[in-house]
């Protein structure tokens, strides 16, 4: 592919999952790989997503899987055929790490730590050839070189290509902040706005409720709204009051059709199901049986097993002459409306949507920029949490890096044949 005189040298800007996979793919290629991270070390969001079991990928059947990713399933499919959940696992057992599937679908590493497999993972790295610069920020170009701020000073690099692999705009403080996105516009480089994904949403609770709730689990709900797009939907899981809105799995799940439905009307409506398991007949007949002495609250909590949070958002929703009202109040048991008034901030959303254009791109080079490929949450796409968000950054980062191999061979390789 290159001269052995002068090797096919390609930075990779990011050392998070996809730009550390582009790196791999790139060493095993033969090309002279080296990665800049701003941050001290490499992999630092990956470390704490893993602190609570590192989920890598999800085992269900491979066409529900790709679904998974909505809008950009069709751009992603290629990347993901090449590289899909089975191929994550293989992978992870190659760098010596034993995985198994929870009872949810989810693929964890046995020992649920993500520590161990970063280690493996840039140890196999180091191996190949590929090396590290921490501290060093990229910043834009100057003279057609990379510029680098770094403890020592500013730092001009030169590349035959570039892999940028800089993340979406959430948990700054571990090195996604976004900054990238005015440095490609620059360049010509259509971006869709960042906005939060897999987050939480504010809703305006009143103290009393917010004081005596705040941190706790609703389990066994069931959420129905409907999207800006006009389609109903219905979700069942679990997710947690905070004290100043609504955050958990049940929400980031439904969190992008959420986002966009507030986009478009400010403000989206949940509909709480309370007992999702009952039906609305039985709870209605329940909600209705005479209860002689008994409170209200006590009549819930021994027919229906309603008390705690889930008691306090009735009264919390409902006015004191809905909660009276035993037709109002059982409906409201399976239909309890919660207005939702904006996402939590960017910052704190466990990823982000948006990033760069499918259409300003070539594989996943830039138009633009022809020798700059992306790859991971840079590019405009979402999904869930549940592996699906590690398996797509990893899948983009290998296409990067042989996308990187296939131009350099076509490119780099007949320029240097031609001198």
């Amino acid at each position: 592919m290159q001269s052995s005189l002068t090797p096919f040298r390609v930075a990779v800007i990011g050392g998070g999952p996809a730009g550390l996979m582009a790196a791999q793919t790139l060493a095993q290629g033969g090309a002279c790989v080296d990665v800049y991270d701003a941050m001290a070390s490499v992999g630092r969001k990956f470390l704490l997503a893993g602190r609570g079991g590192m989920n890598i990928t999800h085992a269900e059947p491979y066409a529900d899987f790709v679904t998974r990713y909505a809008g950009a399933a069709a751009a992603l499919r290629p990347m993901l055929d090449a590289f899909g959940p089975g191929d994550v696992r293989e992978w992870v057992h190659g760098l010596g790490v034993e995985t198994f599937v929870g009872t949810s679908g989810r693929v964890f590493p046995t020992d649920m730590k993500a520590a161990p497999l970063l280690r493996a993972w840039l140890h196999r790295l180091r191996e190949s050839g590929v090396r590290f610069h921490m501290r060093h920020r990229w910043t834009g170009w100057r003279d057609g070189a990379l510029l680098l701020q770094t403890p020592d000073g500013e730092l001009t690099v030169r590349a035959d290509a570039v892999v940028l692999a800089l993340g979406g705009a959430s948990w700054a403080r571990l090195g996604s902040d976004g900054a990238w996105v005015p440095l490609l516009a620059a360049r010509g480089v259509d971006v869709a706005p960042l906005v939060p994904a897999n987050c939480g949403f504010d809703v305006a609770w009143s103290e009393h409720f917010s004081s005596r709730h705040a941190g706790e689990p609703l389990t066994t709900v069931a959420i129905t709204s409907t999207g800006a797009d006009g389609k109903r939907f219905r979700k069942q899981g679990q997710f947690v009051v905070t004290a100043g809105g609504v955050e958990g799995s049940l929400i980031y799940a439904l969190s992008a059709a959420l986002r966009d439905q507030i986009a478009a009307d400010g403000v989206a409506t949940i509909y709480l199901d309370l007992l999702p398991d009952l039906p609305a007949a039985l709870v209605a007949e329940e909600v209705a049986r005479p209860r002689g002495a008994r409170s209200l609250d006590s009549h819930l909590q021994s027919r229906l097993g309603i008390k705690g949070v889930k008691a306090g958002l009735l009264r919390e929703c409902l006015s004191k002459e809905q909660y009276a009202d035993p037709d109002h109040l059982g409906r409201a048991i399976k239909r309890l409306p919660v207005r939702l008034l904006r996402p939590r901030p960017i910052d704190e959303a466990i990823s982000s949507a948006g990033g760069v254009r499918w259409d300003g791109l070539e594989g996943t080079m830039l138009k633009a920029a022809p020798g700059v490929f992306v790859a991971g949450e840079m590019i405009d796409w979402e999904a869930p949490t549940g592996g699906y968000l590690l398996t797509a950054c990893l899948a983009s980062g290998l296409a990067a890096g042989r996308d990187v191999l296939a131009w350099g061979a076509r490119n780099i390789g007949e320029t240097r044949r031609a001198d």
